[in-house]
């Protein structure tokens, strides 16, 4: 039995190191490609320049929606080749309002449309497809309901489409309420390192990248040679960016143009966001990933598309290691013969380091303030092992093909700290059985650290700590979040 256990939690452990190392990989790489520069592309004469179509996609979204529609009527573009199209799909009072929205600006000169399909099929993929038919733009510029995209958004994007092989260009986001709370401030530190190391170090090394989903930009001809649209999986963005890459369009990331997102205020929001991207990625590795190992690439670029589509498949590993740390402490002091493997599982913290320092150049790259933000990082990564129950159940259903819907995550416009979204629709009360199995974790860290302090084992005590923290914290905030109590 005891074989059995180090067998699972060495193999676990590996696991997480494998993944845990390639932050390395990428600080590597954002040393190597530190002096790679843009093109400075500028846009033609006005004459000259394209219809755009600015595509909304949008499900019951009361409380941003006009927020986002009148900053894409700010752009700095004429309106004579500007197209907005609101892809409504809602049933409640987000249609109305639409509706009085497009009449208002329709008056003031703008092409703008409230699109309402008949049937809400293929959600936001089906959406896109659908309002795609008609669209009048060479190119189409995406934007979920809770952005507020910058005016000179199209002046800094068009450029770089002088490239011809280039067939989608991608922005930072950035947040609107980061410092609203804990919860927020961890994400923002999350999405910094995708973005500022993931997407452009990918980027500038010659990988594979992924439109992610909004505050993006398409050549229309990219989006039809790749297949268009597809419903199949929940990561719509990242299954037609691969299909896009691997027909041969180049993709630019542009970290320096930033589209401003509101973060989601409620814990239980986040973990829909959270399911959504997990299983949606796992959906499309397992689509994908033969057409990558099959096509003619570096071996380095198909390595690390293995690495990008695949990386969720952490959480059950993580869940694994949590499950098995307790009884380690018991087999350590009461069985003999296994010092040795006691002794090279040290070397596993290694992987924490590289995702430190994963997080470190991230934050230094785009914020003055990068030493204070870090004290957040225990916080986030005791939040990340706390998400695991969460996204491991993402994972599984992916890969035994268990279907389900596409849920957005719900905005309640929440921007100062005086924000209040506990009584506005849309919070998900329901409480799932994930937050019980949470709140067992926690408990049985509880005991966990209590064996560890009888055994003197001291150095499990810090990663059982977290394991406690983020289980119980996100196991607390999931009931806290659904009685509407921030």
């Amino acid at each position: 039995m005891e074989d059995f256990i180090l067998l699972f939690y060495f193999l676990s452990l590996c696991v997480l190191f494998a993944f845990g190392l390639h932050g390395l990989v990428m600080v590597y790489y954002y040393h190597k490609t530190a002096k790679i520069k843009r093109p400075n592309y500028i846009l033609p004469d006005e004459s000259k320049l394209p219809i755009v179509t600015v595509q909304l996609p949008l499900y019951n979204e009361l409380y941003v929606i006009e927020r986002l529609i009148h900053a894409v009527c700010a752009f700095e573009y004429p309106k004579d080749k500007l197209e907005i199209q609101i892809l409504d799909d809602s049933n409640d009072e987000t249609v109305e309002l639409c509706k009085n929205l497009t009449e208002h600006y329709v008056q003031l000169g703008f092409d703008i449309t409230h699109v309402r399909r008949p049937i809400r099929e293929g959600f936001k993929a089906g959406a896109l497809k659908y309002g795609l038919e008609f669209a009048k733009g060479e190119f189409v510029a995406i934007f979920d309901a809770d952005f507020v995209p910058k005016t000179d958004f199209l002046v800094k994007t068009l450029p770089h489409f002088q490239d011809t092989k280039v067939g989608m260009v991608q922005t930072r986001w950035e947040h609107l309420n980061e410092e609203y709370s804990f919860l927020t401030k961890a994400q923002a530190l999350a999405l910094d390192g995708h973005f500022v190391i993931e997407q452009q170090i990918r980027n500038k090394a010659g990988f594979f990248i992924n439109f992610n989903g909004t505050a993006g930009i398409w050549r229309r001809s990219c989006i039809e040679d790749a297949g268009n649209w597809h419903a199949d999986t929940l990561a719509e963005d990242l299954d037609l960016s691969y299909r896009a890459q691997l027909r041969g369009w180049q993709f630019v990331f542009l970290n320096d143009v930033t589209s401003p997102a509101e973060l989601p205020a409620d814990i239980n929001s986040l973990k829909t966001q959270q399911f959504r991207w997990t299983k949606g990625a796992i959906e499309t590795a397992k689509k994908l990933l033969p057409k990558v190992w099959k096509a003619t690439l570096p071996l380095k670029v198909k390595l690390e598309c293995t690495v990008h589509l695949t990386s969720n498949i952490v959480f059950p590993f993580i869940l694994m290691v949590a499950a098995l740390n307790v009884p380690l402490v018991f087999i350590k002091n009461t069985v003999g013969g296994y010092d040795q493997y006691f002794t090279m599982m040290s070397v596993f913290v290694l992987a924490s380091i590289s995702t430190f320092l994963f997080y470190l150049y991230a934050q230094r790259a785009i914020h003055w303030d990068w030493r204070q933000r870090l004290l957040l990082f225990p916080i986030f990564m005791a939040g990340s092992m706390g998400f695991a129950v969460n996204n491991t159940k993402a994972v599984m259903e992916a890969l035994f093909n268990k279907k389900s819907e596409f849920k957005r995550t719900p905005k309640y416009k929440i921007v100062n700290s005086t924000d209040n979204w506990g009584e506005k629709k849309y919070v998900q009360r329901k409480i799932g059985n994930a937050v019980i199995i949470e709140l067992l974790f926690a408990a049985y860290f509880v005991f966990g650290i209590s064996m560890s302090i009888a055994y003197l084992e001291i150095a499990a005590i810090p990663f059982q700590l977290m394991f406690l923290i983020g289980f119980g914290t996100v196991g607390y905030l999931s009931l806290r979040h659904a009685l509407g109590k921030s």
